[in-house]
């Protein structure tokens, strides 16, 4: 079988690219290309590790995979954001249950290099682990590793030693591009194990750099696009390449950069974020077109949107939500949203999807960009405690839809229809005639009107700033759909019957008309069903919800299976659960998740989650008479619809109590503040030239911590000088991520606290902040002799580089010291982190003198610590740790979703960083919020033992400080989920 001109094929091994669907080829070979198109068929089957050579190209439709057509529903997650492998599988298989088809994937470069030539894909860094999970789970990976990737992580995704390095970075500098190659090398040496195209996992397309837009039109940009390519082509990446533009400017189409002389590796993709508040775009068949026009931009190449906005970010004080966090983000952006804006791009081709974010996760340790704090929950499906939420609904319907309904992998746009009230778009396949219908309202009212389609009068309702999908002509297995009211939602088949189902909103009446040669035999399994046979028409009316799920069966309708039609409203389609087999597809109707179905004989073993109890109900293959949930029998018997049905309810999740935390021990710790410290280990700040973009200042050292090899969290420094008569003041400047601080003492004494402003919405993007710090220096230390002036720089994060200017190169601590009344000659000391954790990583620690002496690790020995209670209120500048220790016995079986609390008097100023186990799961700002509750991933945390929890206080003087309430939080529970492992948390 040939391939359409549009084709591009992928065969394993060969650096050229070979014959695709059907064809043979070798290193070498030249691709082939055929004059027709793919026809609309059935889709690929899930995909597996499983050791085959599979073809994967594309048409202007959509992606071809072993010459099938598949539309790419996939959601973003990010492995760091989760430090728990463990957890991993639990978001892919709730991914997957929801209808997701693929995983899209960053990989930060700083998460893996502490330092030149070092790399570590071990533990939570796990590539390979994360990578073989996605496959054994049944997604797709769009593997997207940078070099550069933005995603609101410290220096975009840049190790920090990056900064202190010759040349500028996102560009065709010779020195950026070695140290690139030597990242793509190791990332690409894994991925090229993981390649669908080889069998050896499910990578089917992969991303070079992200958002590339400042040198498209130059030299520079385009040699670093071509190296870029011809690079990961080199390693052995023979997959579809792409690149996500930012916005729809038209950058980075095929043919746009040299690619060596390959023709047909390159797909243009585009990212979207539309605000709530707009009319969901046109960016693709029923748009302007044109090079700016979206999906427009590369006409042979199917619409692809490698971010769909999911979400939204929020920043340090939530200027964008009001103070509200991620709640606010989730409710603007909420299922209707994702209906509206997500149907719309159906209908405008765009038929390889990412949402972006599918499970947002946790900014960790000092991951977070300066733009975000630790939760980066995004207002996602799934939220940060990996509970799902109603946003899911519609990514649930439209899903399955998209995959187990081909019709919708090849739609052309069809004759304008009218429907009052609602912007309607018309599609049609060209193979099978089925029509689409898109009808979207943008107002703010509910909208009862009537489409004019095939030879009926319509009704439709839809509810305010929401949308609908209706069809006709749709072909459902042998069978036809004349038309349809309600949304289809998966059809498959099952044992000796097709199933379909159709979803709605609860109280809508659905009007299904099934064409029939003959008056077939018609059961009802429920009795709220309602149907008339008349010329050639058989016409069902079901109220949505009114009693579940509610089933109808056909059968001697001409058509040789029987066909059992289901219908469901958005909380019955909820657990609608269906999944495929080597034995054939199951459905499951009942528990709140499936997460996996293994035919063995005549037995169906079941693994999934419930909440509360549950029944449970199945179709599958023929001969099954058994069934077993989460390894255990359940009693089944046969239905007139040719299920097996749980003789009683499966159990739900039993209680979970959690201690209230107590035994708490304090030490103040800042002793470099103390003229008598010793520093002469510390690094000598002597450096008169640095990469940085911050300039230094004439006539004084570098003081940029990154200069010295600190390059996270917190960093010390201490000036010694001699002569301070006349000195009226000293100023410390300094710059930081937003929310830096400063912190000064000279001899010992406090001078004062200086802190960065919260970011409004007209500076929520700025990543680098500076500030100087006056303060007066009284007569009594004035004296002659020897004086130390120590200063605590909380640095914050690198800025990200989305201009490509080098910004995460500008500094991080202090830039400049001046006196007034004087010009002593200090002698600089900086200190920052201690070599990376070898398990926890680079990210986990900064510089403060407890994390240096592990007093955030378990087992530390605080014995001799002062016993406190909280809530506190002290009045102190400087570091103050408080430790405890909890047990959890958390029934196995039992997913139990955990975070610790802090509440306080939001006028103190103080922040503290959280230690569990020894990692750090985060900082809070008390006065700045808008973060009070911290998801402790499982793993970290030990469900079933004891937990060590420390917490790292930065009080000023200006306000009492706390903590204030600390506790523990249930954040959801359920029986089932994955076995998991506890993390390696070594300790003192």
């Amino acid at each position: 079988m040939a391939l359409s001109r549009r084709s591009f094929s992928a065969l394993a091994g060969t650096a050229a690219l070979g014959l695709a669907l059907g064809g043979s080829g070798g290193p070498g070979a030249p691709s082939a290309f055929a004059a027709r198109s793919v026809p609309t068929g059935p889709p690929p089957p899930p995909p597996s590790a499983d050791g085959r050579r599979h073809s994967v190209g594309f048409d202007s439709y959509s992606l071809l995979v072993d010459g099938r057509r598949l539309v790419l529903w996939s959601g973003e997650m990010h492995p760091f954001r989760l430090p728990s492998p463990a957890l991993w599988r639990d978001v892919l298989q709730k991914m997957r249950a929801y209808g997701f088809n693929a995983v899209s994937v960053y990989v930060a470069w700083n998460y893996h290099s502490p330092a030149p030539g070092r790399y570590d894909f071990t533990g939570v860094r796990d590539l390979d682990l994360f990578l073989r999970t996605a496959a054994e789970t049944g997604l797709y990976v769009i593997l997207r590793p940078g070099p550069y990737i933005n995603a609101e992580v410290d220096g975009g995704g840049f190790p920090g030693w990056l900064t202190c390095t010759k040349g500028t970075a996102r560009t065709a500098d010779p020195t950026y591009l070695r140290h690139v190659d030597e990242w793509l090398s190791r990332v690409d040496a894994i991925a090229a194990r993981h390649l669908f195209t080889r069998g050896g996992g499910t990578v089917l397309l992969y991303q070079i750099e992200n958002e590339y837009d400042t040198h498209v039109d130059e030299p520079t940009g385009r040699a670093y696009m071509s190296h870029l390519y011809k690079k990961v082509r080199a390693d052995g990446i023979d997959v579809p390449l792409f690149h996500n533009d930012k916005g729809r400017n038209g950058h980075w189409t095929p043919g746009s950069f040299d690619t060596g002389g390959e023709k047909r590796g390159w797909l243009y993709g585009f990212d979207g974020y539309p605000s709530p508040s707009q009319t969901p775009p046109d960016w693709g068949r029923f748009g302007g077109g044109g090079r700016t026009g979206g999906a427009s931009a590369s006409p042979r190449t199917p619409g692809f949107m490698p971010e769909s906005g999911g979400g939204w970010f929020d920043p340090w004080g939530g200027a964008w939500s009001k103070g509200k966090g991620y709640a606010e983000s989730r409710r603007t952006r909420d299922a209707a949203y994702e209906r509206r804006f997500y149907l719309t791009h159906l209908a405008n081709g765009i038929t390889v999807h990412n949402v972006y974010m599918a499970f947002g996760g946790t900014s960790w340790g000092w991951l977070p960009a300066p733009v975000v704090y630790t939760s980066y929950d995004y207002g996602a499906a799934l939220d940060e405690g990996r509970r799902p939420t109603d946003k899911l609904v519609p990514m649930h319907q439209i899903g399955h839809m998209l995959q187990r309904v081909p019709d919708f992998a090849r739609l052309d746009r069809a004759a304008d229809v009218k429907v009052r009230g609602l912007k309607t778009y018309h599609l049609k396949n060209p193979d099978t005639g089925a029509h689409v219908y898109v009808l979207r309202n943008d107002g703010a009212q509910e909208v009862s009107s009537t489409l004019r389609a095939a030879g009926a009068d319509l009704p439709v309702t839809v509810p305010a700033r929401d949308a609908r999908l209706m069809v006709t002509g749709l072909t459902l297995g042998q069978g036809k759909v004349r038309y349809s009211t309600a949304q289809p939602m998966l059809f498959l088949t099952a044992g000796r019957q097709d199933v379909a189902v159709f979803c709605g909103r609860q109280g809508e009446l659905a009007r299904v008309a099934l064409e029939a040669a003959e008056e077939p035999l018609v059961t009802r399994l429920s009795q709220q069903a309602a149907y008339a046979y008349d010329r050639g028409l058989l016409r069902l009316t079901v109220p949505l919800g009114a009693g579940g799920l509610i089933g109808v069966r056909v059968e001697g309708d001409g058509n040789g299976r029987p066909l059992l039609l289901l219908f469901a409203d958005e909380a019955t389609s909820m657990r609608l659960w269906p999944y495929d087999t080597p034995s054939g597809s199951v459905l499951v109707h009942g528990p709140a998740l499936l997460r996996t179905a293994t035919v063995r004989g005549s037995t169906v073993h079941l693994t999934g989650d419930t909440v509360g109890e549950t029944g449970l109900e199945m179709w599958g293959p023929r001969g099954i008479d058994g069934v077993t949930w989460n390894g255990r029998a359940v009693p089944v018997s046969a239905t007139g619809s040719e299920s097996v049905r749980a003789g009683a309810p499966l159990p739900g999740v039993p209680e979970v109590t959690l201690p209230a935390l107590g035994g708490w021990r304090m030490r103040a710790e800042n002793p470099e503040s103390g003229p008598g410290f010793d520093d002469s280990a510390w690094k000598a700040a002597d450096r008169t030239s640095s990469y940085s973009t911050t300039p230094v200042p004439k006539g004084q050292p570098v003081l940029f911590a990154d200069d010295y090899g600190f390059h996270y969290g917190d960093v010390w420094y201490r000036g010694t000088f001699t002569g301070a008569a006349g000195i009226e003041s000293v100023s410390l400047s300094y710059s930081a991520g937003t929310q830096g601080l400063l912190m000064a003492w000279l001899d010992g004494e406090p001078l004062g606290t200086h802190r960065l402003p919260v970011p409004d919405n007209s500076t929520i993007r700025q990543g680098t902040w500076s500030g100087t710090a006056v303060f007066p220096v009284g007569e009594a230390r004035r004296g002659s002799g020897r004086h130390v002036l120590s200063v605590l720089v909380r640095r914050m994060q690198h800025d990200q580089d989305g201009a490509a200017r080098d910004t995460h190169k500008a500094a991080r601590g202090l830039t400049a010291v001046t006196f007034k009344g004087g010009a002593p000659k200090v002698r600089w000391r900086i200190q920052g982190e201690a070599a990376p954790d070898p398990v926890r990583g680079p990210l986990n620690n900064g510089g403060l003198y407890g994390e240096r002496e592990g007093w955030h690790l378990p087992g530390f020995a605080d014995g001799g610590w002062e016993p406190v209670t909280f809530p506190r209120g002290a009045r102190r500048q400087g570091v103050t740790w408080y430790r405890t220790t909890f047990r959890l016995a958390v029934e196995q079986g039992v997913d139990a979703s955990i975070g610790l609390t802090l509440d306080d008097d939001r006028y103190r100023s103080y922040r503290a960083q959280i230690f569990l186990n020894g990692w750090n799961m985060g900082q809070y700002i008390n006065d700045v919020g808008p973060q009070h509750t911290f998801v402790l991933p499982n793993g970290i945390l030990r469900t079933r033992g004891t937990n060590t929890l420390a917490l790292a206080v930065l009080s000023e003087f200006t306000t009492l400080s706390g903590p204030g309430q600390v506790r523990l939080a249930l954040l959801g529970a359920a029986a089932g989920g994955v076995p998991v492992t506890p993390l390696p948390s070594p300790g003192r």
